[in-house]
């Protein structure tokens, strides 16, 4: 999936988390894009099985969309937390920079920081 698919998955998740029903136009404002932008945009994630739209225009993940979606929403909070807690970056630049590390970075480096966060909240909480 590209940089730009996993934005919109990425918008759709949070966006949820907050509103009850999620329509493009919700996608566009977040984004600010422009509502065509997100019609091609949404056009694409439907394609590739990610997401399903209502007949009322309500965005909702399928199976397979949800997976994509909480694994990047994982990066993400992973990914901010290391930033803020080991490396000191203050919150706006660490949610800014977790977007786009967690794009790039391989499996198994996330794994290891997931595992370095892992047991370093342990031992804080020990």
């Amino acid at each position: 999936m590209n940089r730009s698919a996993e934005d919109y998955v990425r918008t759709i998740y949070m966006l949820k988390q907050k509103l009850p029903c999620i329509r493009s136009i919700d996608v566009a404002h977040e984004l600010g894009f422009s509502k065509a932008s997100v019609s091609l945009a949404m056009s694409n994630l439907k394609k590739k099985d990610i997401i399903v739209m209502n007949d009322d225009g309500g965005i909702e993940f399928t199976g397979k969309g949800q997976m994509i979606a909480e694994k990047l929403y994982d990066r993400y909070i992973i990914l901010c937390g290391f930033l803020q807690d080991v490396a000191g970056v203050d919150e706006a630049t660490a949610r800014s920079d977790a977007w786009r590390i967690g794009y790039y970075i391989s499996d198994s480096t996330f794994d290891g920081i997931r595992r370095f966060v892992g047991a370093h909240a342990e031992c804080a909480s020990s």
